[in-house]
């Protein structure tokens, strides 16, 4: 009810109406504390306005956001674009491009020497905000800082040179058998 320009009270004020306020007030503002790469478990876990995501295929869930571009992300992380390795089909390099340009010439696993690249289908391209970093403490447990450019990962910023060195937050991978 408004009265006067200022919005009247309809429960009388009493401890169980205070407390009930604060706990509304303090459930909402919980909400807004995760930021990229935090564990969780439901979408609203990450933001309650919709504006992040669970991403329940990392290990304990990881709070990112879809479809970024290469100024979207919050400032802790970047935007990386991952492509689906399991259309991988010719082998290319910096000297041997793919020879379509609907295609994305990627590390298929870690940094090597000789490189391990293969073309993959541009179409499976997929981007998430990543959680920046410089060195594996940077990141939660079960996760390591990956070398943008591995794992079929390519970061996606403005800066070409700040791209090819940029470093997220990913899970550590499992050793080959």
């Amino acid at each position: 009810m408004i009265v006067g320009g200022f919005v009247a009270h309809t429960c009388p004020v009493n401890h169980r109406c205070l407390f009930l306020t604060f706990l509304v007030a303090g459930l909402a503002a919980s909400g807004c504390s995760k930021k990229i790469g935090d564990g969780c478990s439901t979408n609203i876990d990450c933001a309650q306005d919709g504006t992040r995501i669970c991403d329940l295929s990392q290990p304990g869930g990881y709070c990112t956001e879809d479809g970024c571009t290469n100024d979207s992300c919050p400032s802790e992380s970047i935007c990386v674009r991952f492509f689906d390795q399991k259309y991988a089909t010719t082998s290319c390099s910096p000297e041997l491009p793919c020879p379509t340009a609907d295609q994305v010439c990627v590390e298929q696993g870690a940094a090597a020497s000789p490189p391990n690249q293969f073309c993959v289908p541009a179409a499976s391209e997929r981007r998430f905000c990543a959680e920046k970093c410089g060195s594996d403490g940077d990141c939660r447990g079960g996760y390591s800082c990956q070398a943008a450019g591995t794992y079929g990962s390519l970061a996606l910023l403005k800066d070409p040179v700040e791209a090819q060195n940029a470093k997220f937050c990913s899970p550590t991978p499992k050793p080959s058998p």
